[in-house]
C-alpha cells in the first residue's frame, strides 16, 4: 500500500487538562503529572490520569450492561475499517430516525455522525446525541459500529437506551470525534483502542484515510 497517495486525517481530540469533559465535570479533566525531569535524572517521565471515557473514545457493552463485553474481546476488524461520514449538521437538537431514514444506511455500515458538535462550544452543554428511534433505526439496519463528535451519544435520556440498543446488538460506539474539517462521504477508519485489560471503555487515536 503506497501511504503517499493516502489523505490522513487526525479526528481525534487533544487531551490537555483543560479540555471539554462530559457534563463539565471537573473531577473528570485529566491531570497530566511529570513524574521526573532533566533537572533531576537523566530521563524525562509523565504520568496520566483520567476516565476511560475522556476525549476520543470507544465503549464496550459493560459500560452500560452487568457483565457486558470488555474492551479486550474487541476484533480489530470492527475498528479498522471502511465508513462513511454522515453530515447532520442540520440537526438542532439530537438525531432521530427521522434525520438518519434518507442517508442510505445499509447493513455492515460505520457510520460517523458529523454535527454541530464539531462547531460550536456545547461539548460540556446541550449537545447534539442519537435519541432512542436514532438507535433503533441503526440497530435495525444491523450496522457494524456509529461514531459521533459529541463526548456521549446520548444526553440525558433515563435509562440509557441509546447505549443500550446499540452495545446490546453488538454495534461499536466512539466518542468526542472531531468532524470539523471532514466533508461527508466514504472513507477508511483507524479507530483501535488502547487494549485495557477488563475496561469497559479504551482511548482512541481515530484517523480517516481517503
Amino acid at each position: 500500500m503506497n501511504m503517499n497517495s493516502f489523505q490522513i486525517y487526525d479526528i481525534s481530540m487533544k487531551i490537555t487538562q483543560d479540555m471539554p469533559v462530559y457534563g463539565g465535570n471537573e473531577e473528570k479533566r485529566p491531570k497530566i503529572i511529570v513524574e521526573r525531569d532533566f533537572s533531576s535524572g537523566s530521563a524525562y517521565e509523565s504520568r496520566v490520569e483520567m476516565n476511560m471515557h475522556t476525549g476520543t473514545h470507544l465503549d464496550r457493552s459493560l459500560h452500560m450492561v452487568p457483565g457486558g463485553a470488555k474492551v479486550e474481546s474487541l476484533r480489530l476488524e470492527q475498528v479498522i475499517t471502511k465508513c462513511r461520514v454522515l453530515d447532520l449538521s442540520s440537526c438542532t437538537d439530537k438525531i432521530t430516525a427521522e434525520d438518519l431514514k434518507d442517508k442510505n444506511i445499509v447493513e455492515g455500515d460505520f457510520v460517523l455522525l458529523k454535527t454541530r458538535n464539531s462547531f460550536e462550544d456545547i461539548l460540556e452543554d446541550k449537545f447534539i446525541y442519537v435519541d432512542d428511534s436514532g438507535a433503533e433505526f441503526l440497530r435495525d439496519r444491523k450496522i457494524k459500529g456509529v461514531g459521533i463528535d459529541s463526548l456521549g451519544i446520548e444526553r440525558n435520556q433515563p435509562e440509557h437506551p441509546t447505549h443500550i440498543k446499540l452495545l446490546g446488538a453488538d454495534i461499536v460506539i466512539l466518542e468526542g470525534l472531531r468532524l470539523k474539517e471532514i466533508e461527508e462521504g466514504k472513507y477508511f477508519l483507524f479507530a483501535a483502542p488502547v487494549n485495557v485489560a477488563e475496561a469497559e471503555a479504551a482511548p482512541v487515536r481515530a484517523v480517516l484515510l481517503r
